[in-house]
């Protein structure tokens, strides 16, 4: 594995001990939500996961894995690092969102809530199609100013200001199999 072009902020034994803790809490509120309606947990078409690509599809695949429960995913593409920058342009849905989300339980998945742009997008957009419930989950919150109006009920890690990288993180489509998240300390220096 390369050496990434910074230091590790969160270790992968911190990520994997997190990821099935959130994994574990969202299945047993998604359960108790289904058993309140009268639904178990095998009823199909009832929990619908909308991860947001490509930064989200490491973090998915290990949070799923802990879910024991009956569940869809629909996949939807976010644009707003592109290219070489380590600042938002903006969240730019790339991708038309699920059309049948309606009566759903709907849990959003994203690596990272740091300007708020992407979820406020996506959590505007599918509580218009009145989903029985809707959950934000995100692997990781940045501590910064908020540029739109967003929360997530499901948060791995709390961290600072910084550019970050790994765990499905990238900058400029690189880094994103680093198994640690790290802080990218200069954009352009060559990995090790």
């Amino acid at each position: 594995m390369h050496q990434p072009p910074g230091r590790v902020l969160i270790e992968r034994e911190r990520i994997a001990t997190r990821v099935a803790e959130l994994g574990a809490q969202l299945a047993g509120d998604l359960q108790r939500d289904l058993e309140a309606e009268g639904d178990g947990l095998a009823t199909p078409n009832r929990v619908v996961l909308v991860p947001v690509l490509t930064g989200a599809v490491i973090f998915l695949a290990d949070l799923v894995r802990q879910m024991p429960l009956n569940m869809s995913m629909r996949m939807i593409s976010v644009s707003s690092y592109p290219g070489a920058t380590t600042e938002s342009k903006g969240a730019r849905l790339q991708d038309a969102l699920p059309p049948d989300l309606a009566g759903k339980h709907v849990v959003i998945v994203d690596d990272i809530l740091d300007t708020g742009q992407t979820l406020n997008l996506l959590q505007r957009m599918i509580a218009e199609q009145r989903p029985a419930s809707l959950r934000t989950c995100v692997l990781l919150r940045k501590d910064c100013p908020r540029l739109a109006p967003a929360e997530a009920e499901y948060v791995g890690f709390d961290i600072p200001p910084e550019f970050v990288i790994g765990y499905g993180l990238d900058y400029d489509g690189q880094h994103r199999n680093l198994p640690d998240i790290c802080v990218l300390d200069d954009p352009d220096a060559e990995p090790g």
